[in-house]
């Protein structure tokens, strides 16, 4: 860190803590001079533009997200701590493929197969305003091919358990 007074490359933290902002406060001195100085430390984030279906962009905004998972959580026993670590998963996920633009429908993918694993209801939700289901049939079709993939993985898991035991 150059010294912002003497302008030399060496200097020693004194102290470091968290900030609300998530960031890193530091204070340091100077070798050279001996004068102290504040720095700070953030994560830099990547803005990532949505590309939403009619083609326009727009920059991700974390409240968006988890206000839509919110709505669809609202009245089940998901907590706001699993909508936080959901929401989390979905951002390390994008960060992870370090893309500027992502389509508005991987954002939602994502999010509805973290919803899967949380709650049924949540996902049937969330799933009906992002596929935009226009009838009831479109709730029937989600629902038999959530209860499809329920006993598939019942199955699978009685096919584990009877092999571990018979053999």
């Amino acid at each position: 860190m150059f010294c912002p007074f003497c302008n030399k490359k060496d200097s020693r933290v004194l102290e470091s803590r968290l900030t609300g902002e998530n960031s890193v406060r530091r204070r340091r001195e100077c070798e050279a001079c001996a004068k102290r100085f504040t720095t700070y430390e953030r994560l830099e984030v990547m803005q990532v533009l949505v590309v939403k279906r009619s083609g326009s962009r727009e920059p991700y905004t974390r409240e968006k997200l988890m206000a839509g998972v919110r709505r669809a959580c609202a009245k089940t026993m998901v907590t706001a701590e699993q909508i936080d670590d959901l929401v989390d998963s979905v951002e390390n996920e994008l960060a992870m493929l370090g893309k500027k633009e992502v389509p508005a429908s991987l954002l939602g993918e994502l999010s509805l197969g973290r919803l899967k694993e949380l709650d049924e209801v949540a996902y049937v939700r969330f799933a009906s305003v992002y596929r935009q289901f226009r009838s009831i049939e479109d709730f029937v079709s989600e629902l038999n091919t959530l209860k499809d993939t329920q006993t598939l993985l019942e199955n699978a898991e009685a096919t584990v358990t009877s092999v571990t035991t018979d053999g």
